[in-house]
Parts: structure tokens; C-alpha cells; sequence
């Protein structure tokens, strides 16, 4: 393929974003999915924290969705374990409370949620914030990303000044070896 080819194909798609939601109702847990999935996001379901735990090991996500108020490990629970290990302490987590449960919003915010959604919702404001939520976490792994790379450059630089400061300072002391050996130049 020639340059102009090259240039001219499109580059694929990225995939769609996976979303991993967690309800232990299943009611609430087949609408989501359904919604979600006809929106276009991939979709991973669990109905327990356990699971979703799980789930997050077997697969890479871009975002999780749960019920702030589950049996076992809660929303917040399920948050802090996220924010508790290295690889997912920037997944986005946003957990869905009830308007009549004032305290959701600040005990999901206080465990690390990026964001609280309350009942009842727009799917359309849902989605709408899923996608801000994935896009600034992605924006956040290409700036780190960028900077770990100036990083490896300017270790790389700081070797190389290094490299040509030793040959340098060879060349310098063959130089006064040399001037030693020969005397002193008249002018």
C-alpha cells in the first residue's frame, strides 16, 4: 500500500465504550442493560459487588455504573475497592441513589464516586453524562500517558548530556596530557 493509500483509508473505529452495571435488581438491571446497550455502549452486568469485582478482573471497562444501596458490598464499598487498586483508581465510577435518600449523594462522593445519578432519571442526561464521564477519563490516561513519555525523553536527554559530558572531560584531560607531553605552546 502506498502513502497516499495510507492516508486516504480511514483508521478503524475505536470500539464502542464498555459499561459495567451493577443492580441487584433485576428488573432495574435488564432495563439498564437494554437502554445502555441499544445507546450503543457494551455492556457488562452484575447484580452484586462481588460480581462486579469479578467482572473488572476478567475484563477491562471504561466505566461503572451501580446501585449506590446493594446487599453486601454497597455502591460506596464497591467504589473505595476501585479506588483502592492502582490499575482502576481512574475508572470512572458513577452510583444511581433515590431522590428519598438524601445522605446517598454525600456517602457516594465521600467513597470516591466521580459521579451520583438520583432516581427517577433521563436515560438521554444518562448518557449523556456517561460520555462526559468516559471522554474526561480518557482526556486523564492520554495526558498521563504524554507525560510519562516527556518523562522517558528527558531521562533519555539527562543520559545522553551525561554520555557527552564524560567524553568531554576525556577529551579535555587527553588534551592537558598531550600539552604536558608536548610543552607549552609559545604564541
Amino acid at each position: 500500500m502506498d502513502k497516499a493509500t495510507a492516508e486516504a483509508s480511514p483508521s478503524p473505529a475505536p470500539p464502542p465504550p464498555r459499561v459495567l452495571v451493577v443492580d441487584p435488581n433485576k428488573g432495574n438491571l435488564s432495563v439498564l442493560v437494554r437502554r445502555l446497550g441499544e445507546a450503543g455502549y457494551r455492556v457488562t452486568a452484575a447484580e452484586r459487588g462481588g460480581a462486579a469485582i469479578a467482572e473488572l478482573h476478567r475484563q477491562p471497562v471504561d466505566l461503572v455504573l451501580a446501585e449506590l444501596y446493594m446487599p453486601g458490598i454497597s455502591g460506596a464499598d464497591l467504589t473505595r475497592m476501585v479506588r483502592s487498586i492502582a490499575k482502576w483508581r481512574d475508572l470512572p465510577v458513577m452510583l444511581i441513589t433515590g431522590k428519598s435518600r438524601p445522605n446517598g449523594a454525600v456517602q457516594a462522593y465521600q467513597a470516591g464516586a466521580d459521579d451520583v445519578i438520583l432516581k427517577p432519571f433521563h436515560f438521554e442526561v444518562l448518557f449523556a453524562r456517561i460520555d462526559r464521564r468516559i471522554a474526561r477519563a480518557q482526556s486523564l490516561k492520554s495526558l498521563r500517558d504524554d507525560n510519562a513519555a516527556l518523562d522517558a525523553r528527558v531521562v533519555t536527554r539527562a543520559i545522553e548530556l551525561g554520555d557527552m559530558r564524560d567524553r568531554w572531560l576525556a577529551s579535555e584531560a587527553e588534551r592537558r596530557r598531550l600539552e604536558c607531553l608536548l610543552g607549552p605552546r609559545s604564541a
